[in-house]
């Protein structure tokens, strides 16, 4: 690990010189996988800070998991935001209709490069922004639609369930406004997402792989949590206690908010810049956090007070 400093105790950057770097995918050999929203790609941060691109991803690479074969999926929202620099902060900017090549699903083979589309739509409705993924262990993964808004308007989405294999697709929770991170319960039995504006955390029952309990207008119980005060939610993790680790966008400093299972917020780590966009957990322990510091273009590594949820693959 870098010992390079970030100003915050405990909190040190494992890589650096990335392009806004979101969907960190912790291995076994120490590395950490990251796509690069605006770079196009998919890169290999290795344990002494070194990178290496390990395929081109055209659009806009915005979540990354890791099957069991080694293979990659990854969200694409197909280039939904343009790039601002405020000098030395970079943002996602306006919506730019001219270069949006459509959002979907990839699979990415990390040793050849190739890239397979999986999904572009579902049930004839075009996938506009996917953003966030988590892989249930049962040959499937759910997955956010962020969506696009431009001037005036801005789309209702959806959160998917899909297949490993391309064989099939279907919408699980419609409507979502502009969800983000999305995870499922230690057991299994509950999905979580974030929804970026609202700032807020939804939880649902999971009764089937792809079904979720339905709601009424009025049902509050599967609201996990609303932030208080103004932020955006972005990417989460759940950790080995069921806490809900949500990397929060703030205009007084970007962090990862945890929020346990009753909905209570634990504690908020700052992580040192306002766009804080993601969270996984690694090392042989799963204590090691790593957290996507997307506006200043690296990923920063912290010890964490609890191990973190051992993914499916």
């Amino acid at each position: 690990m870098s010992t390079t400093g970030t100003g915050i105790a405990g909190v040190d950057i494992f890589g650096k010189g990335l392009t806004f770097p979101e969907g960190p995918v912790a291995c076994d050999d120490g590395s950490v996988l990251v796509v690069e929203m605006f770079g196009e790609r998919i890169t290999r941060i290795n344990p002494d800070g070194s990178t290496s691109v390990v395929a081109e991803v055209p659009g806009g690479p915005n979540g990354l998991a890791e099957c069991a074969d080694g293979s990659l999926i990854v969200c694409n929202n197909g280039g939904s935001f343009t790039a601002i620099d405020l000098g030395g902060l970079i943002l996602p900017g306006p919506f730019d209709p001219a270069r949006h090549t459509g959002g979907r699903i990839e699979r990415v083979n990390p040793k050849t490069g190739q890239i397979a589309r999986l999904y572009d739509s579902c049930d004839g409705h075009p996938l506009r922004g996917p953003n966030d993924l988590v892989l249930d262990g049962k040959g499937g993964f759910y997955f956010t639609d962020h969506g696009i808004r431009h001037e005036r308007s801005g789309d209702r989405t959806s959160i998917y369930y899909a297949k490993l294999d391309g064989s099939m697709i279907k919408e699980v929770v419609f409507p979502v406004e502009a969800p983000n991170g999305i995870g499922l319960s230690p057991d299994g039995t509950k999905l979580y997402y974030a929804e970026t504006h609202a700032a807020r955390v939804w939880v649902r029952d999971i009764v089937q792989p792809g079904e979720v309990t339905p709601v009424t207008p009025f049902d509050t119980h599967h609201l996990l949590w609303a932030s208080p005060t103004l932020v955006y939610l972005d990417s989460l993790a759940v950790d080995g206690d069921g806490n809900v680790c949500v990397a929060t966008i703030a205009p007084a400093g970007g962090g990862v908010t945890v929020i346990s299972p009753e909905g209570k917020v634990v504690r908020f780590v700052a992580s040192g810049d306002v766009m804080t966009t993601n969270i996984c957990f690694g090392g042989p322990d799963l204590r090691t956090a790593y957290i996507t510091r997307s506006g200043v273009g690296d990923v920063v590594a912290t010890q964490w007070a609890s191990p973190g949820l051992a993914l499916h693959r």
